[in-house]
């Protein structure tokens, strides 16, 4: 039996799963000693039924990619507006806003300063003002980590601010949420939730408890997303989806992601509307390979070239699959869902020298399953074009 080495893992204080339980806010602003909420929403007429539920409030609506400029804003007003919470109803967009809002009125300062890559890199040093992440998209998982990625446009990248004070003091889940979800945002949140339990997974920071959540979450994900694209009504797929998104996030923030979403925080503020899911997926096959050659020529006795056949078991549910199963099965969704390629985005091959070198300086590089040399991303990004 091999040595279980060191690790921790950190969530939102309290997660709140099921159909219908959006109906139990009001309750647990009250046991967080909320008097006024500050209310970070996407579209405030799609969740009428629920504001109108809140005691007392003031909506902050966000539109569109998280900015240093919407999240700025977004701080002025909360801390003008006496609220003593934060509530965010909406997708990762709106989520991650919620959380940089509740960071800041307590800590002071501008989103830079505490930005990662682009900013002054400072550590949220305060805790938050009390904080609660209701998803209505299946995708980022957002509800349970300890980050938040903002795009800077000046810098034409996205980046994170990060910390353990900015956990949700409560994520609740309802499945109920994301039934109105169009296919193609049902594509691209989902794809999303999907590699988030993957690469976590065959990660060099994964541990025994993020590999259970993981594994868990890539069943889940496999078997309901084409569902849930195709029949939105299909509650069963929404659930599924639902928990693949939530222990994406337990996994992702306990055990980093790798090169697809090193790529992805890179190109998602190079090519401005590109949906975050859709490059992510586009990329995954070919990370796969890249990683498993990789491993194979200069790790060959590493566990985690077991582990991408594992992946390939999961989805598949064929106990002789190999990794390549995994990325015919990954093509094949990709294919069904719509994914284009990335040049579909207005990027061109003269963007990858500088989107390789940006990307190898990543967060989410860190973890990925081996070091990948600059022609081996060169390789990855050109093949995704």
């Amino acid at each position: 039996m091999s040595v279980v080495q060191r690790f921790e893992f950190a969530t939102a204080t309290k997660i709140v799963f099921g159909r219908g339980v959006a109906s139990e806010l009001p309750k647990l602003l009250q046991t967080a000693d909320a008097r006024k909420a500050f209310a970070v929403v996407g579209k405030a007429s799609r969740h009428k039924a629920i504001l109108d539920s809140l005691p007392s409030h003031v909506t902050f609506e966000v539109h569109g990619e998280p900015t240093v400029d919407v999240a700025t804003e977004g701080v002025r007003l909360a801390s003008t507006s006496g609220c003593d919470a934060v509530v965010a109803i909406g997708g990762g967009s709106v989520i991650d806003v919620g959380k940089v809002i509740a960071a800041l009125v307590t800590n002071g300062g501008e989103p830079l300063d505490y930005m990662e890559v682009v900013g002054r890199g400072h550590t949220v040093s305060k805790p938050s003002l009390p904080f609660i992440a209701v998803p209505t998209t299946a995708g980022t998982g957002a509800e349970v980590t300890k980050n938040s990625v903002l795009a800077s446009p000046g810098d034409r990248v996205k980046a994170s601010i990060r910390s353990s004070y900015m956990l949700p003091r409560v994520a609740v889940i309802d499945p109920l949420l994301t039934v109105s979800v169009p296919p193609s945002v049902t594509a691209s949140t989902g794809l999303d939730a999907f590699t988030q339990c993957l690469e976590p997974f065959v990660s060099v920071l994964s541990n025994p408890l993020t590999d259970a959540i993981a594994k868990e979450g890539l069943r889940h994900g496999a078997q309901s997303l084409q569902t849930a694209f195709e029949s939105g009504d299909n509650l069963d797929a929404r659930e599924g989806m639902c928990l693949c998104s939530l222990m994406g996030g337990l996994a992702l923030a306990n055990a980093k992601l790798g090169a697809v979403h090193g790529f992805a925080g890179v190109i998602g503020g190079w090519c401005k509307g590109a949906p975050h899911g859709a490059i992510c997926a586009r990329l995954l096959p070919f990370v796969i390979t890249a990683n498993v050659q990789a491993l194979t020529e200069r790790s060959p006795d590493s566990p985690l070239l077991g582990k991408y056949s594992e992946v390939a078991q999961l989805i598949t549910g064929r106990s002789d699959a190999t990794s390549q199963d995994a990325v015919k099965f990954i093509q094949r969704l990709c294919s069904v869902l719509n994914v284009p390629p990335l040049s579909t985005y207005g990027l061109n091959e003269d963007d990858v020298p500088a989107i390789v070198e940006k990307s190898a300086k990543s967060s989410s590089m860190k973890g990925n399953s081996i070091v990948l040399s600059k022609d081996e991303l060169t390789g990855i990004l050109l093949q995704a074009l």
